[in-house]
């Protein structure tokens, strides 16, 4: 069974990359597709770039031309919810578009034609990956030590619930008040998974998204997110999908 592993940027994906053994990389429509075995497991990995049009086309990619059987979206996210905190993990069970809006014509939020506005994930990998996060962020609070209390992270927590996406990086304070009026139990915020879901919900294939929150979408978004990036999200995220492959691998 061939597992997909997108990420949005560069520093989310090479500490998956580093691992990967019986690498082969195919260059089709400007991407790079890595495949080879992690952890014992057929994969692909792939940069899939930022946005909900970069998303859809590269799962699409994933799916018909390398044989993608479930697909797992890494990378960061802005907290929403006041339980979200910077170092947090927040494991999707539902995603959706929050600028999609196309009153009066269909309620604001909900697909046109699909007659819903809210994707679930696959419960059973979503479950596996929010156990895995919650061991692993057990360890990495020792081993992250210093980036941790550099940006005053402390006991950072996984959670699940719903990721709002949409094609506008928030960093303004009133911006993210306004998401959280409207949907109050939305989690985090980023610009991918909603259309990675639609397009899994399309082609029937298990798809989950896990994100690490990287700033709480206001002016000091941009200020935390490059070193985020660097030196939490990518050793974190990786250790998480490599811990859920290790038991894959056990249970097998």
């Amino acid at each position: 069974m061939t597992l997909a592993l997108m990420a949005a940027m560069a520093e989310e994906l090479e500490a998956l990359l580093a691992p990967l053994q019986e690498r082969a990389v195919h260059h089709h429509a400007g991407r790079e597709f890595h495949t080879g075995r992690l952890d014992g497991h057929a994969v692909v990995l792939v940069l899939a770039r930022v946005g909900k049009v970069a998303a859809a086309t590269t799962a699409a990619m994933l799916i018909e031309r390398f044989g993608a059987e479930r697909i797992v979206f890494t990378g960061v996210a802005g907290g929403l919810h006041p339980a979200a905190r910077i170092g947090d993990v927040v494991v999707a069970r539902e995603l959706l578009q929050h600028d999609l809006d196309a009153s009066p014509i269909f309620p604001r939020h909900e697909v046109p034609l699909y007659g819903r506005s809210r994707f679930p994930s696959d419960a059973p990998l979503s479950d596996a990956l929010l156990v895995a996060a919650r061991e692993v962020l057990e360890i990495e609070r020792f081993a992250l030590a210093e980036p941790y209390t550099a940006m005053g992270i402390v006991e950072p927590r996984a959670h699940a619930g719903l990721v709002v996406s949409g094609d506008q990086f928030i960093s303004d304070a009133a911006e993210s008040e306004a998401l959280r009026r409207e949907l109050p139990d939305a989690m985090a915020v980023e610009m991918e998974g909603a259309a990675l879901a639609q397009v899994c919900h399309d082609c029937d294939v298990p798809f989950a998204v896990l994100r690490l929150v990287s700033d709480r979408a206001d002016e000091r978004a941009h200020l935390d997110f490059p070193r985020f990036l660097r030196e939490i999200a990518g050793p974190v995220s990786s250790a998480i999908v490599r811990r859920w492959l290790s038991r894959e691998t056990a249970r097998s």
